[in-house]
C-alpha cells in the first residue's frame, strides 16, 4: 500500500510575519483519493537537511473549493515549520499522505444549528475550513467564532475572516481576543480559557443555544475550555476538539510489565508483510522501535493526536501513555496508537492493515 504521493507545491503565501499558507497541485488522477472533509489534515513528508520529517497540518479551505491548502506557523525550534517559512517555494516537490482526521461533523443543507467555534493561533486553520463549510452549506445556521492571538498582526487569515463577516453579516459573529495588545473592551483582552468563556456566556453566546462546539488550540486551553463548556451544560458529545502543540514524550514512561524477562517479542504486519524484532521494556514506543529498524510505517504527530499510526493489537498487552484521537469504540475493538504504546507482555502482535 502506498502511504504517500509526490506532489508539487503550487503556492507559498505569506499570511503573517510567522505563518505561511501552502497550496499543492493535486494531479487529476489523485483528486478522488485526496477528497476531504472540513476540519481534516494532510501529513507532509519532506527531507530537510538530510532528515526525513513528518508533520501534520490542517487544511484551511472548503472541500468544495477544489484547492488543497494548509497553514504552517513558524515555531521556535521547529525544523519543518522553519523550513516551510524560510525555504519552501512554488515548484518544489513534497510527499503528501491522503487527508485524515476526525475533527469534523456532517454539514447538511437541511440542518439549522448554532455553532460555537473557538481557536487560538494556528488553531484557526481547521476551524476556517469548518466555518466556510457551515456558511456555504447550512444556509440558516449561525456561527459564533472566538479567536485568540497575541496581536492584530498575528491574526492568521484576518482578511478572509473579515470578508466572510461582510458576506454573512447576519450569520457570523466574529470575536478577536488579543493577549499582548491593548483593546478598548477589557473582555476581549487576554487569553482564551475557562474564565473567559464563563464571562462570554450569556453575553456573546448562550450555552443553552449551542448545538455544536469546535475547539482547536494548545492542550491547556482545550482541556480548560472543554471542562468549562461541559459545566455550562453543553454535552461532551457535542464538543469536538483538536489539539495543536501537544508535547511529544521525550523519555519513555515506566509501565508495569506483566511478564518476567527484559524483552518483548514484537510482530508487526504492514502492507501484507510481517516483521519481527525484540524490544526491551520501557525503552521505546512500538512505533519508534519499528522506525529505528527501518520498517516503513505511517506516522505524523507522534503526540497521540492524529491517529496516523493507528494499528490493531492482535495479541499481547500494551500501555498507551496518551490518547487524544481514538474513540472509545476503537479502543474496545483493540486499536492502539503505536506512537504511545509500550509493551507490557512478552509477546505483542500488531496489525497495521486492519
Amino acid at each position: 500500500m502506498q502511504h504517500s504521493f509526490p506532489v508539487t507545491v503550487k503556492e507559498v503565501r505569506r499570511e503573517t510575519p510567522d505563518c505561511v499558507s501552502v497550496s499543492f497541485e493535486i494531479p487529476e488522477e489523485l483528486k478522488s483519493l485526496f477528497s476531504f472533509k472540513a476540519g481534516q489534515y494532510l501529513n507532509l513528508i519532506q527531507n530537510v537537511n538530510g532528515e526525513e520529517l513528518h508533520r501534520s497540518y490542517s487544511l484551511c479551505v472548503s472541500p468544495n473549493s477544489d484547492e488543497w491548502r494548509v497553514a504552517i506557523k513558524k515555531v521556535e525550534g521547529g525544523r519543518f515549520s522553519t523550513y516551510a517559512n524560510q525555504e519552501l517555494k512554488a515548484g518544489d516537490s513534497i510527499q503528501l499522505m491522503t487527508p485524515n482526521g476526525k475533527f469534523t461533523s456532517p454539514f447538511e443543507k437541511t440542518q439549522s444549528k448554532y455553532y460555537l467555534l473557538i481557536a487560538a493561533g494556528s488553531g484557526i486553520t481547521p476551524v476556517l475550513s469548518i466555518l466556510k463549510s457551515i456558511l456555504e452549506i447550512e444556509t440558516t445556521s449561525q456561527v459564533c467564532l472566538i479567536y485568540g492571538n497575541s496581536s492584530v498582526d498575528q491574526i492568521i487569515f484576518r482578511n478572509q475572516l473579515l470578508n466572510l463577516k461582510n458576506i454573512y453579516p447576519d450569520r457570523l459573529q466574529l470575536n478577536f481576543i488579543l493577549s499582548r495588545e491593548w483593546v478598548e473592551e477589557e473582555c476581549f483582552q487576554g487569553r482564551i480559557d475557562g474564565n473567559k468563556l464563563r464571562a462570554f456566556n450569556n453575553r456573546i453566546f448562550f450555552s443553552s443555544d449551542v448545538d455544536e462546539v469546535f475547539l482547536c488550540g494548545p492542550e491547556t486551553m482545550i482541556l480548560d475550555c472543554k471542562s468549562t463548556l461541559s459545566d455550562l451544560g453543553i454535552s461532551e458529545s457535542r464538543i469536538h476538539f483538536e489539539l495543536f502543540g501537544t508535547e511529544i514524550q521525550q523519555t519513555p514512561r515506566k509501565v508495569e510489565v506483566v511478564s518476567s524477562g527484559t524483552l518483548a517479542k514484537i510482530r508487526l504486519k504492514t502492507d501484507g508483510r510481517t516483521t519481527e524484532f525484540d524490544l526491551e521494556y520501557n525503552t521505546q514506543s512500538i512505533l519508534d522501535a519499528a522506525l529505528s529498524r527501518k520498517v516503513n510505517l505511517p506516522f505524523a504527530c507522534k503526540g497521540g493526536v492524529c491517529c496516523t499510526c493507528k494499528a490493531k493489537l492482535i495479541e499481547g498487552e500494551v500501555e498507551m501513555t496518551k490518547n487524544y484521537g481514538l474513540e472509545p469504540e476503537e479502543i474496545e475493538a483493540g486499536f492502539i496508537l503505536t506512537c504511545q504504546s509500550y509493551p507490557k507482555s512478552s509477546k505483542i502482535n500488531v496489525d497495521f492493515d486492519q
